[in-house]
């Protein structure tokens, strides 16, 4: 799987996460290094990294909500690729500025 060029937005988020439909993330990727950088909706700016192994990321991600919050954690992610061609993000992701876990899932847009 490669993830370079391709962009993102969240379909489905936890109860405590901050991410959304209008949260776009840019992905880079060179060898098995993974970079997103990642803003809209009530994210002012977010920037997470990984190493892909197979079809499996996990990475650490720090981002800006709600106008000044600074907050992070890390996540692990599973990645597929859905029937019409487009792939898929399955996030379990745990703060570590805050309390709570969650999952997030990722999807492919043009």
């Amino acid at each position: 799987m490669n993830l370079h060029g391709r962009k993102m937005h969240v379909t489905q988020t936890a109860s405590n996460g901050v991410v959304g439909k209008d949260t776009i993330f840019h992905f880079t990727q060179a060898g098995n290094v993974v970079e997103a950088r990642y803003a809209g909706g009530r994210i002012a700016a977010g920037y997470f990294v990984g190493i892909l192994d197979g079809d499996q990321l996990p990475f650490r991600y720090c981002q800006i909500s709600d106008g000044n919050k600074i907050d992070g954690g890390s996540s692990q992610a599973r990645i597929e690729q859905m029937p019409d061609g487009r792939l898929r993000l399955i996030e379990t992701f745990a703060w570590e500025s805050r309390a709570g876990t969650g999952e997030n899932i990722f999807e492919e847009i043009d």
